[in-house]
C-alpha cells in the first residue's frame, strides 16, 4: 500500500511531499495507518489529536496512545481537549456536529500558529459511500450526492482512493497497533447503522458495490461541472455590481428562465445559502425581506435582489478633527476652506464653519435620526427622507452622516442640513467633498 500511496500522491497530490502537514489523528486504524504512510515517505508531519471527553477514560487512553505514537515515530504531537457536550448544548447542535466544529476550528488555528500548509484526514472510499447514503436518506440536491471532496481548502484527504480493507491489510501486515472506538460498533448513530446494516445488504445485492459507486460518483461530478459551467455563463447575464460593490440580481430575468427557482438556488449557493425553500420563497416576498448565510446577506428590493457581504459594523463611528485636510477611511473626504466664488458640485457640502464643533462625527444612521433638509421647511426623519428618495435597504446602510455633536450636518452625497448652510453672515466657508463619487 505504501508504494500505491506514494504513486497516488505523485499523480494526484504532488505538492504534499514538499509541504508541512498536520495529520488529524484519533488513534483509530485509519488515521494511524495514514500516520505510518506519511512517516514512511519521510514527509514533514505533525500529529494533532482532539480529546472530546465523550468516552470517559477511553478518551484519555486514546490521547495517551497518540502521544506515545508520536514519541515512537519521532513526530511532533499536539493534543487538546474539549467539553464537547457543553459546546453542543450552548449552540443547540448535535454532539457529532459539535465535535466536528471544535475539531476543524482548532485545525484552522494550528495552521496559522504553526505555519502548516495542510491538514490531512483519513477518510477513505467507504466514508464517501456512507456520506452519500446519509445525505440521500435525509434528502439532498446534487451537491449532497458528490460525497467527500479530496481537496477542500487546506483540508486534504489522501486516502479516498483506498478501501477499508486496504487499510486493514496494511495495518495487520506491518503489525501496526491502533485504538478501537467501541462506539463505532453501536447502531445508535445513523452513520454506524448505514455502515453495519445497510452497506452489507447492498454488497450482497452487488458484490462490486464500491466500483459501481465510484463510477456513479464520476458521472455525478461531470454533471456538476456541466452545471457550474452553465451557471458561470448565466452570471454574466443576470448579475451586476452597484457603485458600492454589492451584487444585484434581476428578478425579472430570473423569472424569464424555465426553472427560475433552480437557477436562483444555483446562483446563490456559492455565497453560503443552502435552504432551497427560503431562497425560492424570496421571489414573491415583499421588498425589504432578508436572508442571511454565514458570510452574506440577500435582500429583496423591488425587482431585484441585493447581495452583500456581512459587515460587522466595528468602524461605524469615527471622530474627525475640524482642521483635518482629508480622511481615506471609512470613506474619502477632503476638507478645505474656500470663498464664495467656489464652483458648487453635488458631492460637496458648503458649510458655515463657525457653526461646527471642534470635532465632527462620521457615522451610520440610527433609528430616530432626523435633520432639517436644505430647501425644505422644518425637520424630517431620516427614515422618511430615505423612503422619499427611494433608497434600498443597502443604500440606506451604506449612507454616512457627518455630524456636529448630536446634530446631522450632512447626509453625505445626498442633502445638507439647513442649519449649517452658508448665509450672508457666514465668515468662514468649509467645503467638504465626498471623493468616492467625484
Amino acid at each position: 500500500m505504501l508504494k500505491h500511496f506514494e504513486k497516488y500522491l505523485d499523480n494526484k497530490l504532488p505538492f504534499l511531499k514538499k509541504s508541512k502537514v498536520l495529520i488529524a489523528i484519533s488513534g483509530g486504524i485509519d488515521s494511524t495507518v495514514l500516520t505510518f504512510l506519511t512517516h514512511g515517505l519521510k514527509m514533514d508531519c505533525t500529529l494533532a489529536h482532539c480529546n472530546f471527553k465523550l468516552r470517559a477514560s477511553e478518551s484519555d487512553l486514546d490521547e495517551i496512545f497518540v502521544k506515545k505514537l508520536g514519541v515512537f515515530l519521532n513526530i511532533p504531537t499536539i493534543t487538546t481537549s474539549f467539553d464537547t457536550q457543553k459546546y453542543a448544548s450552548e449552540n443547540g447542535i448535535s454532539t457529532q456536529m459539535a465535535a466536528r466544529d471544535l475539531r476543524y476550528n482548532w485545525f484552522k488555528k494550528l495552521l496559522k500558529e504553526k505555519e502548516i500548509d495542510y491538514v490531512l484526514t483519513a477518510h477513505h472510499k467507504e466514508d464517501v459511500l456512507e456520506t452519500f447514503l446519509i445525505n440521500f436518506t435525509r434528502g439532498t440536491g446534487l451537491d449532497g450526492l458528490l460525497g467527500i471532496p479530496e481537496i477542500n481548502g487546506a483540508i486534504i484527504r489522501p486516502l479516498l482512493n483506498f478501501t477499508r480493507e486496504d487499510i486493514s491489510k496494511y495495518a495487520k501486515k506491518n503489525k501496526i497497533e491502533w485504538r478501537e472506538d467501541k462506539s463505532n460498533q453501536s447502531t445508535k448513530y445513523l452513520r454506524n447503522k448505514i455502515r453495519h446494516t445497510v452497506i452489507p445488504i447492498l454488497k450482497e445485492l452487488n458484490p462490486n458495490l464500491l466500483k459501481t459507486f465510484e463510477k456513479t460518483q464520476k458521472n455525478l461530478h461531470e454533471s456538476h461541472l456541466l452545471i457550474d459551467e452553465y451557471i458561470g455563463t448565466l452570471k454574466k447575464e443576470i448579475l451586476s455590481q452597484d457603485k458600492d460593490g454589492n451584487t444585484k440580481i434581476s428578478i425579472n430575468k430570473i423569472k424569464s428562465l424555465k426553472h427560475p427557482k433552480a437557477h436562483l438556488y444555483e446562483l446563490l449557493k456559492p455565497y453560503g445559502f443552502k435552504s432551497w425553500k427560503d431562497i425560492t420563497s424570496l421571489i414573491k416576498a415583499q421588498t425589504g425581506k432578508q436572508l442571511f448565510s454565514k458570510s452574506h446577506r440577500l435582500i429583496k428590493n423591488r425587482e431585484e435582489f441585493l447581495l452583500s457581504k456581512i459587515n460587522d459594523g466595528s468602524k461605524d463611528i469615527n471622530i474627525i478633527p475640524i482642521d483635518i485636510k482629508s480622511i481615506d477611511s471609512p470613506i474619502q473626504l477632503t476638507f478645505k476652506e474656500v470663498d464664495l466664488n467656489e464652483v458648487f458640485n453635488s458631492y460637496s457640502a458648503y458649510i458655515d464653519k463657525n457653526l461646527l464643533n471642534n470635532t465632527l462625527v462620521l457615522r451610520k444612521w440610527e433609528k430616530g435620526d432626523y435633520f432639517y433638509p436644505i430647501g425644505m421647511k422644518g425637520k424630517k426623519k431620516l427614515s422618511k427622507f430615505f423612503k422619499d428618495e427611494k433608497l434600498s435597504l443597502l443604500e440606506k446602510e451604506n449612507t454616512w452622516l457627518l455630524c456636529s455633536g448630536n446634530e446631522i450636518v450632512w447626509v453625505i452625497g445626498k442633502r445638507l442640513d439647513n442649519r449649517y448652510k452658508i448665509t450672508k453672515k457666514t465668515k468662514s466657508i468649509l467645503k467638504i467633498t465626498y471623493k468616492n463619487n467625484v
